[in-house]
């Protein structure tokens, strides 16, 4: 049963993905000639637009782009002619660093709030202020007191990832049933122990699912991030490839962004599986 809803499911997926590309397809064929357009876009979009062409690329042409950026993605030409494998390992690190200093912050302190209701009333008003900020509100204070762009940025990433890990840390410690740490204080386990051993393993998979929203979180500011700081990075990327009038790199750009993005969420949706277990 299992299997046969897997099967129809992608099946479907790709009834879907191939509706998708036909109606991109037909609707990028032409868009008639340059008398028939809008004299703003047509100075936009420069000769593309102006030799009667859609300035949209149809799928094919994406693709042949995408064939061609996957042939050679570490190729370094210059500051503004990276491959697109360079640009993703650039943001990929930035997000990487970000977020394991935002690990290593908002677990402890999450840990810390929700075993003590002390600490949980005196930094709520902390936090409650700072969560809503956000993440590209700091990047002018970053800049200016760091004075490096690449540690802006990743400071920023840092800054956007705290929250929800912080919050879903304290939340699942504070849910652990008190029977459990009930019974550990009977057999006299110390503090320390009975946080690794029983409270740890309890709320790991809430813990995990705050740590999957950052990750989210962190990809997705990154790319505005970079379009700030400029340098490298996908963000920068875009950008750039913008300032080119080069839409086909644009859209794999946005692909590449929706693929990473994916493959860094199924990890940790796979590692919160890991540590889920039934009652």
């Amino acid at each position: 049963m299992t299997f046969s809803l897997r099967f129809r499911a992608a099946l479907l997926s790709l009834l879907i993905l191939a509706a998708f590309l036909g109606v991109w397809h037909l609707a990028t064929r032409g868009t008639g000639t340059a008398a028939t357009m809008s004299p703003e876009y047509a100075k936009l979009m420069g000769l593309t637009a102006t030799a009667g062409k859609s300035a949209m690329p149809g799928p094919l042409d994406v693709g042949a782009k995408l064939w061609e950026h996957l042939r050679n993605p570490f190729y370094d030409n210059g500051p503004n002619d990276k491959g697109l494998g360079i640009q993703l390992a650039y943001s990929i690190a930035r997000v990487g660093i970000g977020y394991l200093l935002a690990v290593l912050v908002a677990i402890p302190l999450g840990f810390l709030i929700g075993m003590s209701p002390l600490m949980s009333r005196a930094l709520d008003p902390f936090i409650q202020v700072l969560k809503p900020i956000s993440p590209l509100a700091w990047m002018p204070l970053a800049l200016y007191t760091i004075k490096d762009s690449g540690l802006s940025a990743i400071f920023v990433i840092f800054i956007c990832a705290i929250w929800p890990m912080l919050l879903n840390t304290a939340f699942g410690v504070a849910a652990v049933r008190k029977e459990w740490i009930n019974v550990a204080r009977t057999l006299e386990v110390g503090h320390l122990r009975r946080a690794f051993t029983v409270i740890l393993p309890a709320a790991a998979p809430t813990i995990l699912t705050g740590m999957r929203i950052s990750i989210g979180i962190a990809w997705l500011v990154i790319v505005a991030a970079e379009m700030l700081v400029g340098g490298t990075g996908i963000g920068y990327f875009v950008w750039n490839e913008w300032n080119n009038l080069s839409i086909t790199n644009v859209i794999i750009a946005i692909l590449m962004i929706g693929v990473v993005g994916m493959i860094l969420d199924q990890i940790l949706a796979q590692c919160t599986r890991l540590v889920t277990f039934p009652e």
